[in-house]
This record gives structure tokens, C-alpha cells and sequence, in this order.
């Protein structure tokens, strides 16, 4: 095969057509086009509210779980502290309610934090 022609093999067209589609360049050199993508979690997914749950554990200390609270969340000292000792005694505390993106988000910055954390879906 030459050079030239190793080139194109399966390389995208940076251009979209005015339908929408894309231009791809398949295997053997031919283009086709390509449907934009469609998103797959559904619209009322998204839009519903959700809540971030923080559970006990008793592996961290209740002074880490607090300074966590407010790096994550940005919550005044108070705040951060009500809600560890809610964790602390009832088991679980919710920290926040919203959409889902930025909720998964949270979680994952708690989950960085070694804090086991949990999204729910309010019904």
C-alpha cells in the first residue's frame, strides 16, 4: 500500500454536511456519512432533581469528614460540621440536591476523598 494511501484509511472528515451528518473516510477509501450521535440518558433523568447522600464509616476521622465538606462544597465551618455530625449519628446525611451532572461530579470529588457518597434519584 503507498504512503498516500495509508494516510486516509479511517480517518474523519473535520467538516460537517448541512444535514448534520459527518463525512467519514471508511477502510477502503470511500466516504460515507455518519448520524450525529444521540444522547442516551433520557430528558426526565436529567431534569430531575438529585440528591447527594454521605454514609458513615468508621474508618475517618469526624474532623476530616468536616474539612472535606468544605473543600468540596464550599460550606461555612457550621454547616459542614451539622452535617458530619448528622452522618455521625443517623448514618447518613444529605449535602446536596440538584441536577444530575454536577452531582456526579460531587460525588466523585468525595469518592477522591475516600468518603463514600451515593446519588439518588428524588421521586
Amino acid at each position: 500500500m503507498s504512503r498516500e494511501r495509508r494516510r486516509g484509511v479511517g480517518c474523519r472528515a473535520q467538516s460537517k454536511g448541512t444535514d448534520g451528518t459527518t463525512p467519514v473516510l471508511d477502510e477502503t477509501g470511500s466516504v460515507t456519512t455518519a448520524e450525529p450521535a444521540q444522547e442516551t440518558r433520557a430528558e426526565e433523568d436529567l431534569d430531575l432533581p438529585w440528591q447527594i447522600v454521605v454514609h458513615n464509616d468508621p474508618v475517618n476521622l469526624m474532623s476530616y469528614v468536616t474539612m472535606v465538606f468544605q473543600r468540596v462544597f464550599g460550606y461555612p465551618r457550621e454547616k459542614a460540621e451539622r452535617h458530619m455530625l448528622e452522618v455521625h449519628q443517623k448514618g447518613r446525611s444529605i449535602l446536596w440536591t440538584g441536577m444530575r451532572e454536577p452531582a456526579e461530579l460531587y460525588v466523585q470529588q468525595l469518592h477522591g476523598y475516600l468518603l463514600l457518597a451515593t446519588l439518588e434519584k428524588i421521586s
